[in-house]
């Protein structure tokens, strides 16, 4: 084993540890947990439970990764947390094990940023590539896909859905489902609009955002139900590409339905 664990270090003798991986002073590592290669653990860092951190992430100090859920119902089952590699965890950040009635599993994908004093609760499915900004917060059972940003301040509702390469602005609190590439705003969240900056960054054609939006405009401004409208829209655009997985997502939307447009939105 390669690295450096740090004198003041309390790693149980029971953790397993990869290669080159780096332990703080004064941070804590408990004996189910997993480090693979590369892990950086900065001091004063608590790592607990049935827990694995993938390769070349780093945990900043004081958060508190592992440690059993903020949940009334959990009875000390055994359950997981699963981090991916290449994630950055900042300072006061925390992140829940899964419970029972979530299928016991919390995981956060690659290459994910979670930001100063976020919260991951129990059950939380989050994609690759997700930013989660200071102070966001999740309930339990959030699936983020990936390339979701999540503002400053924000919070998701418990079994709320985040689409891919969506947007949720500062503040915004956010009580139903968010369309992939949807941008949020508000108090309490309503839909704003397609993430336009973000698709463009990350190399969407000109081509797709057009029909994007087109899509969009159809769907929430069209005549009709909201079922209707999606038929019309797969009629015209068709199931493939980025307007395949906005209606998808749709089609596949929990019982608490999803953002909408403010009434009197010019879309």
């Amino acid at each position: 084993m390669g690295g450096s664990i740090h004198p003041t270090a309390v790693v149980d003798p029971a953790a397993t540890l990869g290669n080159d991986v780096s332990v703080g002073p004064l941070s804590v590592v408990g004996a189910r947990v997993t480090l693979k290669d590369g892990v950086r653990i900065d001091s004063h860092v608590v790592v607990e439970g049935n827990t694995v951190i993938g390769e070349g992430t780093r945990i900043f100090p004081f958060a508190s990764i592992g440690h059993m859920p903020q949940d009334l119902k959990y009875r000390g089952e055994q359950s997981r947390l699963e981090v991916g590699r290449n994630c950055v965890i900042r300072e006061h950040v925390t992140m829940s094990p899964g419970t029972e009635g979530g299928g016991s599993l919390t995981r956060v994908g690659d290459n994910c940023l979670i930001m100063v004093g976020a919260h991951v609760a129990h059950d939380c499915l989050i994609g690759n590539n997700v930013i989660l900004v200071n102070n966001a917060t999740l309930g339990g059972h959030v699936e983020i896909d990936d390339h979701a940003i999540l503002g400053g301040l924000s919070a998701v509702h418990q079994f709320v859905r985040i689409g891919e390469h969506a947007f949720i602005g500062g503040m915004a609190g956010v009580e139903q489902d968010v369309i992939p590439f949807g941008m949020v705003v508000g108090e309490r969240g309503h839909l704003n609009g397609l993430n336009l900056v973000g698709l463009k960054r990350r190399g969407f054609g000109r081509n797709d955002i057009h029909a994007l939006r087109q899509a969009y405009r159809a769907l929430f401004n069209g005549d009709g139900e909201m079922a209707e409208r999606m038929t019309k829209v797969a009629k015209t655009h068709g199931e493939d590409g980025p307007i395949g997985q906005l209606l998808a997502f749709l089609r596949q939307s929990g019982k608490r339905g999803f953002v909408r447009p403010r009434p009197d939105a010019d879309l």
